[in-house]
């Protein structure tokens, strides 16, 4: 059975978690029959990627998740039974796969997230505000892909969540991807967005070319009410986007081993230092009332340590690089890769 922690700061949601199984192959052969050198397990999911994440920081998040019921071990196997929240419904637990070529490139394959019946997702909007209460946290982050209402076949709704947040003044942080994050953005309910620039340029409907075409991006998901964008541009680095401020964070390079999970280790790395270095009340120095600067620092930090780990979560913390901030961020500069709309 899995427990709830008192006083966290910072409450998970991954509305659609998964079983991540890791294949790590030598020498691929395409077409043909592999035999792998290892393989690993994880749940997974981005909320539970960030929960994990802040547990290495010391920061209790305790994760909420509607997990299937058909492997009721699957949390204490995992090692999750002390941070995660699960509401168990009828069904299996989807599963995703990775392919993790030595000196090749890493491929995933995802099982698309398994429907939720209307009151399962109206239990997961009661635990999930439950746990927020309960825990006094300030910060919400709902993370990963959105299942949809087994009878409407509509993707599942936030907005329950938003109003209840904004009525508790709770702050959400809101990672997703493809028509929910065109959706969610429009309605400028979460306080934070994490896109990369190809989720970015989808939100706005053209293509980026430089980091001036990023920040307008940006700047115009804030004109819908979000408080601060964080674009994350792989090698290019983070943008971090309010109002009236724009930052640039990159660390130097680092040896990447594998890429997944490296976005749920940035979101981790921004909370863990907004948290630890709360704005005083009153000072409106970053026009949103947290830290961005450290935020942003840490993300890009965060984020350059996770690619060097082969799994999908946070192993630890170790050989921190050091973060390249800049509050001046040069517009012309090119993306390495354009993102198309």
């Amino acid at each position: 059975m899995s427990v709830q922690s008192n006083g966290a700061p910072i409450v998970t949601l991954t509305p659609a978690p998964t079983l991540d199984r890791t294949y790590y192959v030598s020498n691929l052969i395409e077409g043909g029959v592999n035999r792998a050198d290892g393989v690993a397990e994880e749940l997974a999911g981005k909320g539970i990627n960030v929960t994990k994440g802040l547990k290495l920081a010391g920061i209790d998040a305790p994760g909420v998740i509607p997990i299937g019921n058909a492997d009721p071990g699957v949390l204490e196997r995992t090692g999750h039974a002390q941070t995660l929240v699960p509401l168990w419904v009828d069904g299996t637990l989807r599963v995703s796969t990775t392919m993790v070529i030595h000196n090749g490139a890493t491929t995933k394959v995802n099982e698309a997230p398994r429907p939720l019946s209307a009151e399962d997702w109206a239990a997961v909007v009661e635990l999930t505000i439950k746990t927020v209460r309960d825990n006094g946290a300030k910060w919400l982050v709902i993370a990963g892909a959105l299942p949809v209402c087994k009878t409407t076949g509509e993707y599942v709704d936030l907005q329950p969540i938003f109003d209840a947040m904004k009525e508790m003044g709770v702050r959400v942080a809101l990672d997703t991807s493809g028509e929910p994050l065109q959706h969610w953005a429009r309605k400028g309910a979460a306080s934070i967005m994490k896109p990369n620039a190809e989720e970015l340029a989808s939100a706005v409907g053209r293509t980026l070319n430089n980091i001036g075409d990023v920040i307008d991006a940006a700047r115009e998901l804030c004109s819908h009410g979000v408080e601060c964008v964080l674009a994350s541009l792989g090698a290019d680095g983070m943008i971090a986007v309010t109002a009236d401020h724009a930052w640039a964070a990159r660390t130097p390079p680092v040896k990447v081993i594998n890429t997944v999970g490296a976005g749920d280790a940035t979101l981790a790395g921004f909370l863990s230092a907004v948290v630890s270095n709360p704005v005083a009340e009153g000072d409106d120095h970053f026009g949103v009332g947290f830290d961005v600067p450290h935020g942003v620092s840490a993300a890009v930090q965060w984020g350059a340590v996770a690619v060097t780990q082969a799994t999908s979560g946070l192993e630890n913390l170790d050989h921190m690089p050091a973060a390249i901030l800049t509050d001046s961020p040069d517009r012309t500069a090119l993306l390495e890769e354009p993102a198309v709309a």
